[in-house]
């Protein structure tokens, strides 16, 4: 019963989008916004600058990171020279300079993430208005992003180089 109600469905939408809305014709696009953000002239620099700040902040915690470890591999080798002070002691000290240290690197995660938005949103703003100007003027009736819910599309279809072009003559006015 279930199963004929749907198949019953089915067939009143197909119905219904072939027969009343037969003349108009659907032109659908996909486009990879992932690759349409990191190949733009816009993308390429920003990511430059968010990498850059990355490799920074990284060589920032070099010099913790290895404090840390020659700490652990001292507690690990000396430990049983130790009295249980001595031992407490080191132990303690490890422990504080790891959460400081994690600290830091959630800190400095913040901050990369913030950057990487300031980065990005300005182009997600500026490919939403090429992306509606290109569709306008190319009859289409949807755009899809291929990484969001499109399971499989022909390539033939796919507009991201072109828009990648249009991006970068709108970013670049």
């Amino acid at each position: 019963m279930k199963k004929l109600l749907i198949v019953g469905m089915f067939f009143m939408l197909t119905g219904y989008f072939t027969g009343g809305v037969q003349a108009a014709e659907m032109k659908i696009g996909v486009m990879n916004v992932q690759k349409i953000i990191a190949q733009c002239e816009a993308g390429k620099s920003g990511s430059a600058r968010v990498n850059q700040k990355f490799k920074e902040l990284q060589g920032r915690f070099k010099g913790e990171e290895d404090t840390l470890k020659a700490l652990k591999q001292e507690i690990e080798k000396k430990s049983s020279a130790w009295s249980e002070e001595t031992k407490s002691a080191k132990i303690r000290d490890f422990q504080k300079k790891q959460r400081e240290l994690q600290a830091k690197t959630e800190d400095a995660r913040f901050e990369l993430k913030q950057l990487e938005e300031k980065e990005i949103g300005p182009i997600i703003k500026a490919l939403e208005g090429v992306v509606v100007k290109y569709g306008e003027k190319n009859g289409y009736t949807a755009i899809l992003d291929s990484k969001n819910g499109v399971i499989y599309h022909d390539p033939a279809i796919d507009v991201s180089d072109i828009i990648i072009k249009e991006l970068n003559k709108s970013m670049g006015k």
